[in-house]
């Protein structure tokens, strides 16, 4: 199993420090979630039935024509594979960004594609050679890129010709909501995928959104079989795409504290790409950084593959934002 963020448990064990001592920076969630409303008693004890409230919550919410609920992306994004496999009885030649959420290329992998990773920069040159699918992030986990949505639809529009996906994830896509391109995913071979679980801030609750044509949103929903999400998960989520006072709030000081993130991290030296939900940056002493701010109770992503590179999501409030400005100011001292 792939190693995340959000690990707090690995970081308690491992440095012999508790975890309500521990400043969790690691993920790119929402650190000031939604705050969920208590779900009805039936919930905890009906099987959780198809909910056609909870998907008219997410397209409005979302844009899309159509949606299927999934117990968050991770499933869709390990269900994807086999569905391509169970299509066309062989794999598929697949192309994912990089860098990227890991998953993505593991899920592929794992089930038997031909897997490339190609940085962001050739993508163009990947779509319109002899790729089957082609899989992003938008914008990217873990370096907030973006690509524009006419190219993205380009894309499609040449991988389709071909009988071919662009899968799209935009798990971090609320707070550019301009780029996503999930009111396009009636066609043929886009696959859009949302996840409630970063900018609400409810990554426990196991809900994620796929947009896309009917038919594969059909074969999707038979390869998952039933009650896929929970019904507090339903009840909660509903609650939560309909309020759009919160959503409206939440944005504006993501907005800036995604801001002051990268304003922080600046002052001391590091120059950070991202998004309003975390910040990235190569760092050529990644593991030093990763320890340096865990002996600090500072719990940050570290990457390795590659040159290495670090991620940092927001804190939660003031104290949290003052124990990562002194933990940064340590690593400034060692040079």
């Amino acid at each position: 199993m792939l190693e995340h963020g959000g690990n707090l448990n690995d970081a308690a064990l491992r440095y012999g420090r508790p975890r309500n001592e521990w400043l969790d920076v690691s993920t790119g969630i929402n650190p000031v979630p939604y705050p969920a409303p208590t779900p009805a008693a039936d919930a905890w004890h009906r099987l959780p039935e198809p909910s056609d409230e909870l998907v008219r919550a997410a397209c409005d919410y979302y844009g899309a024509p159509r949606m299927l609920p999934v117990a968050g992306t991770q499933a869709a994004i390990q269900a994807l594979p086999q569905l391509r496999l169970r299509r066309d009885g062989r794999p598929a030649r697949v192309v994912v960004a990089a860098p990227i959420y890991a998953e993505h290329a593991h899920c592929w992998t794992r089930a038997g594609h031909a897997v490339r990773e190609v940085p962001y920069a050739q993508l163009d040159e990947a779509a319109a050679g002899d790729c089957e699918v082609l899989v992003l992030c938008n914008p990217n986990n873990p370096t907030g890129a973006v690509v524009a949505p006419d190219q993205l639809l380009r894309w499609a529009r040449q991988l389709q010709a071909r009988g071919g996906w662009l899968v799209v994830d935009e798990a971090f896509g609320d707070t550019l909501r301009a780029q996503s391109v999930a009111a396009h995913t009636g066609q043929e071979g886009l696959i859009v995928l949302r996840s409630v679980g970063k900018f609400f801030g409810l990554a426990g609750l196991r809900l994620g959104f796929v947009a896309a044509a009917q038919s594969l949103l059909d074969a999707l929903a038979d390869w998952l079989g039933p009650w896929t999400v929970a019904g507090p998960s339903q009840q909660v989520g509903i609650a939560a795409l309909r309020d759009r006072d919160w959503q409206r709030a939440t944005l504006q000081r993501l907005l800036a504290d995604g801001e002051r993130l990268r304003g922080l991290l600046a002052r001391h030296g590091i120059a950070a790409s991202g998004s309003a939900l975390f910040q990235w940056w190569p760092e050529p002493r990644a593991t030093e950084f990763h320890e340096t701010m865990a002996r600090q109770g500072v719990w940050v992503r570290l990457f390795t593959r590659g040159a290495g590179g670090i991620r940092i999501g927001l804190p939660p409030d003031e104290a949290g934002w003052l124990r990562l400005e002194q933990a940064l100011q340590i690593w400034s001292a060692r040079g």
